[in-house]
């Protein structure tokens, strides 16, 4: 039974017992002991030195080396040796606690779950339900109890595998345990959890065995050990490692190393190909492929982004708290339009030659992108301060990507990806963070399926999309049901594989990047009224893009100097589409002095600098068809109709309610929390502004931004004219579309603390 005594670490066993006092033995002790464990512990080991040594460290109150004068009282018993010792542990163990009574729990921390299931399966009949297999993801080079470290397991990931039929409250027991050593504990089964290692912990450990033994051979090996640096000494230090544990570990999974030994040395084949051949493309799309994946694993184990959530880590909250008042002065240079660097890669992948990109937008979503045309073959060099080279693999030369491809955050690129994807010969699976996955993707889907293409969704049509490849398209004739140019832009990119013309209809007029590219890389688009279309099978041509500057990011300041007495700001080099200036033209409506500068056109793109200075602004009744020209821009807007006199009415907006959130429903709450007078509607708003320019327009508050970027930055920009600090939550994902957000707030004169931030 579990001991009732009081316990600082929240694992109540009253008389753990560890049988094998080794480093993870050791280990597990001496992290419970600092987390003010108050029970028993005990030790099993057949070496009665280490025994002695635990005691004497203070990691044990008692030992030995016979198992079944240990066992009596044990609460829970945890397994620690080598994996093929297991078994004729276990069968010591079934002698001394008949059917494996149900009062223990047993647990284990064996590296090869499937070859330790078997050996229960075969002591017990079939794994007991009181016993939680498990996996600490976490070790050293060092042995012994010696080296047992504390901090060992201290946000450190542990596998449990438990079965079917495993008793939930000894589940809860073995989750306690680790957690109380600081450990993050997932879930996972146990055929799943052996492929896993092998390639991320057991394959490793064999090249650097390998490595170091192939070397030490060598006639000349003390020259090389003597100058080799340090990137060696890293790779190698694993090779450290006990090699009577390693060795049982390779034979007891050997399937799953052999497996992923295969796919490594089709891998370095690959590579010495590309050397003999001199294959600079393949070189550098291998390389760089690498050198980003590895940047995200740092960001996974740093837990610094929604990258992290997506691979089972939990991610940290960013907090931001804005002091009232401040200034609205300077010249800035927003980060390159999100839309148009995904587009600027999908389109210079599939072209032929090199396609040089600036301006590009170095946020989460655009370079999930990124990494997903590396995935699927394509030699991408950057981002290098906005810089990145694309060196194209044509219309039919991308390949199939070994998993599902992560578009991160971004509706964008997984409905552009859909229709990309729809007619590619091989089969794809698009999935994203956890707010992406609860959107819409039917409105892509279903035309896609009218097409010929072959899409599998989740329930209610949301992600993730599993696209098989292999189908012949044929162009279509669509009427759009709703103005969206993700789902227009799905529709052309699936036509550019598509036999025959795809010609689509919108409702309203939405933003046309993705014809205009298309123009710029050769590829023929055309354009009457409200229909634009292009005929199947032809070729991209690649060719430089200057990303504009992003009138979405534009927006913010574009809005804090027109609520801000005294303000004069110039955002340079903006994109002034217009399917895209919805936003200056309901700001100029609603009175704001703004003036266009230096207009001129960039790689078929209008750009302009904008000038806007405070006037008092007016609330208006916007016009319906200026909607779908600043979707993006209205929670933003929302805060200047809080400070314009009178009343702002929005209508035909039902849109912003499938946005990364609802986006009406979450501006209205927050704009309560401020004390701005509003009323919601189902496709709208309308807010009573306060247009005295001597006070303060509201007070401040918490603001919960449900995890939208756009949210968190309106409501930033409120500040300006708050009586009080405004708290904004769940800030992260501001790194989706403005990485530099806070930096340039902080510029223009804003006071911005950033909370719960990992450095």
């Amino acid at each position: 039974m579990v001991g009732d005594s009081v316990n600082t670490s929240g694992c109540h066993e009253s008389r753990l017992l560890i049988v094998g006092l080794g480093l993870i033995g050791g280990s597990l002790a001496a992290a419970l002991r600092v987390a003010g464990f108050q029970g028993q512990i005990a030790a099993c080991d057949p070496d009665e030195q280490e025994i002695a040594r635990g005691i004497e460290m203070g990691l044990i109150d008692s030992g030995g080396t016979q198992l079944a004068e240990l066992v009596d009282d044990a609460t829970m018993v945890v397994l620690a040796v080598p994996v093929l010792a297991m078994e004729s542990v276990m069968a010591n163990l079934a002698e001394v606690l008949p059917n494996a009574s149900a009062d223990v729990v047993i647990t284990d921390v064996g590296s090869t779950k499937a070859t330790i299931r078997a050996c229960a399966q075969r002591v017990f009949g079939q794994v007991p339900t009181n016993m939680v297999l498990g996996h600490p993801i976490a070790g050293s080079e060092k042995s012994g109890v010696a080296a047992a470290n504390p901090r060992l397991y201290v946000d450190h990931k542990v596998i449990l595998t438990p079965e079917p039929n495993v008793d939930r409250s000894a589940l809860q027991r073995v989750r306690c345990l680790w957690e109380a050593c600081g450990a993050d504990v997932l879930e996972m089964d146990v055929e799943r959890h052996d492929q896993v290692l092998a390639r991320t912990s057991h394959l490793p450990h064999l090249l650097a065995f390998s490595l170091v033994d192939t070397l030490a051979r060598q006639d000349e090996r003390l020259d090389i050990f003597r100058y080799a640096a340090g990137g060696f000494r890293d790779f190698t230090r694993i090779a450290g490692s006990d090699p009577v544990m390693w060795r049982d570990i390779f034979i007891a999974n050997k399937e799953a190393v052999l497996a992923s030994l295969d796919d490594f040395e089709a891998g370095l084949s690959r590579l010495r190909h590309a050397v003999e051949a001199g294959d600079s493309d393949a070189l550098i799309a291998t390389f760089d492929r690498a050198s980003h994946a590895r940047h995200y694993f740092d960001s996974l184990l740093n837990k610094t982004s929604y990258q992290a959530e997506y691979h089972m880590q939990p991610q940290g909250k960013v907090t931001y708290r804005v002091q009232p008042g401040g200034q609205a002065q300077g010249r800035l240079r927003v980060p390159g339009d999100k839309s148009m660097s995904h587009r600027s890669i999908m389109l210079g992948a599939l072209a032929e030659g090199v396609t040089e990109v600036k301006g590009f937008l170095e946020g989460e979503d655009s370079l999930a992108t990124l990494q997903a045309f590396r995935e699927m073959g394509v030699a991408i060099e950057g981002p290098h301060q906005g810089k990145v080279t694309i060196h194209g693999v044509g219309m039919h030369g991308l390949k199939a990507p070994a998993g599902p491809l992560y578009v991160g955050n971004s509706g964008t690129a997984m409905r552009l990806f859909s229709g990309l994807l729809a007619g590619q010969a091989f089969d794809s699976e698009l999935t994203g963070d956890e707010s992406l996955t609860k959107r819409p993707m039917g409105r892509v889907a279903d035309p896609l399926r009218l097409m010929g293409a072959t899409i599998d969704t989740a329930e209610g049509g949301r992600p993730p999309l599993k696209i098989h490849g292999g189908a012949k398209l044929k162009g279509i004739d669509y009427d759009m049901p709703m103005a969206s140019a993700q789902v227009k832009s799905c529709l052309l990119l699936a036509g550019l594989y598509a036999e025959g013309e795809t010609r689509v209809r919108e409702p309203a007029p939405t933003r046309d990047h993705t014809e205009r590219m298309l123009n710029g890389f050769g590829y023929a688009v055309s354009r009457e009224g409200d229909t634009c279309w292009l005929q199947g099978g032809g070729k991209l041509t690649a060719g430089p893009i200057d990303v504009p500057s992003d009138i979405s990011s534009a927006t913010f300041f574009l809005v804090a100097a027109a609520i801000t007495p005294g303000s004069d700001i110039t955002l340079e080099h903006v994109g002034i589409n217009p399917t895209r200036i919805g936003v200056i033209n309901i700001l100029t409506l609603m009175g704001a002095d703004l003036a266009l500068e230096n207009q001129r056109e960039v790689g078929g793109e209008p750009v302009a600098d904008i000038r806007i200075r405070y006037v008092p602004l007016k609330g208006i009744d916007i016009p319906v068809d200026q909607v779908p020209l600043a979707i993006d821009e209205f929670p933003a807007l929302f805060i200047a109709a809080a400070n314009a006199e009178g009343v702002t009415r929005l209508r035909g907006a039902e849109e912003l309610r499938v946005k990364e959130s609802d986006r009406l429903q979450a501006m209205a709450d927050g704009l309560a929390v401020l004390g701005v007078q509003h009323t919601t509607v189902e496709d709208g708003i309308d807010i009573v502004g306060n247009g005295d320019a001597q006070k303060a327009s509201y007070g401040g508050g918490r603001v919960d931004s449900l995890g939208d970027h756009r949210i968190a930055m309106a409501f930033a920009i409120a500040s300006l004219r708050a009586s009080d600090d405004i708290i904004i939550e769940d800030c992260a994902n501001v790194a989706t579309s403005f990485p530099d957000f806070v930096e340039l707030a902080t510029r223009i004169g804003m006071g911005v603390s950033v909370e719960g931030a990992h450095e």
